[in-house]
């Protein structure tokens, strides 16, 4: 019975991939496996587990973006050696494993890739940003069982969704994972995925059991109203949006503004509000670790409102969006 302390491990991973030695994460977790670690708690535990911390320190300034770039550019090469290293026969079907379009967070669908190797499914991974007609041509030329699509940020929904639609019209199922489509997989349902799981093993575990999983509890009415007409004229001109917002504010936070504008399209797009106060919520709490009021938020959020005069429902969600900004206000200032 293997007793190794996996918490230790990925404490010590981290410091690993936290100073970018490669050599040092890929001989530690290689090591576990020698131990008699099974490969794949190696890339939940250790690996997965680590990158959440990373995402974590980043989150709170602990971390700069270089070193976080870093750790993930390591834990990367970590997943190719255990893959190099164990080497499960396929017994099952295959999966192509793609990231949607736009979509450049691959290390998530990276690892569900070899999860479902170690679970003995033959899988083609095809990594970031796969554009739909080129998944589709791989498709018809491969003939695989199922499409994994991963999607980690929801402001790919639009372009998930319509790579879901047009794997289903070439026959093929796709199980949706990545916290893009919600924690509780509530886009991925709503897109008209055929399943949905949270985790790369539970991504094993449901093809494990066959799919599909949601048609019985799917919205078609729902469904039938993703985009509309607000959705369709921000998509279309953000450009524009973005520099009379920046004119009026005339300060230097164009990238702040252009997340803030991309999750807002995509709220839209689903039609939920909370979409997008989750993220202007969770922007107040980064923006704060580096000492920037929430008031700019509020600041960029108003001003899109004056300038969206055309879009009454989407100005209903800015204010829900500067009622979420102003709440974090307030609880910093009693912190």
């Amino acid at each position: 019975m293997v007793t190794t302390d996996l918490a230790a491990a990925t404490e010590h991973y981290l410091d690993l991939i936290g100073r970018a030695d490669e050599y040092g994460a890929v001989d530690l977790v290689l090591g576990l496996i020698d131990e008699g670690v099974p490969a794949e708690d190696a890339l939940l535990r250790v690996v997965a587990a680590g990158q959440r911390r990373v995402g974590e320190l980043w989150a709170s300034n602990e971390w700069t973006v270089a070193r976080e770039h870093g750790a993930t550019a390591v834990s990367e090469r970590v997943v190719a050696a255990v893959s190099g290293r164990v080497r499960p026969a396929a017994t099952r079907g295959r999966v192509a494993v793609a990231c949607a379009d736009g979509e450049y967070h691959a290390l998530p669908a990276r690892i569900m890739a070899e999860v479902l190797r170690l679970r003995g499914w033959r899988v083609d991974f095809l990594g970031a940003s796969v554009p739909g007609p080129h998944l589709i041509t791989h498709l018809h030329q491969t003939g695989p069982d199922v499409v994994a699509l991963g999607c980690t940020l929801a402001t790919r929904l639009p372009r998930a969704h319509a790579t879901i639609s047009a794997c289903q019209a070439v026959g093929v199922p796709v199980l949706a994972g990545g916290a893009g489509f919600g924690a509780d997989g509530r886009y991925a349902r709503l897109l008209g995925a055929d399943a949905w799981a949270p985790s790369a093993d539970a991504a094993a575990d449901r093809l494990a059991a066959g799919l599909p999983s949601f048609p019985a509890a799917h919205d078609g009415a729902a469904a039938a109203r993703l985009g509309g007409e607000e959705y369709a004229y921000l998509a279309r001109h953000r450009a524009e949006l973005l520099s009379r917002v920046m004119d009026r504010l005339g300060d230097d936070t164009g990238e702040d503004l252009g997340h803030i504008a991309d999750y807002l399209i995509a709220a839209m797009y689903v039609h939920d509000p909370a979409l997008f106060t989750g993220f202007v919520t969770w922007t107040c709490q980064v923006l704060a670790a580096r000492n920037v009021p929430a008031e700019s938020v509020v600041r960029g959020l108003r001003a899109l409102h004056d300038v969206l005069t055309d879009c009454p429902d989407t100005r209903l969600v800015l204010d829900e969006g500067v009622a979420a900004a102003c709440a974090d206000q307030r609880a910093e200032t009693r912190v």
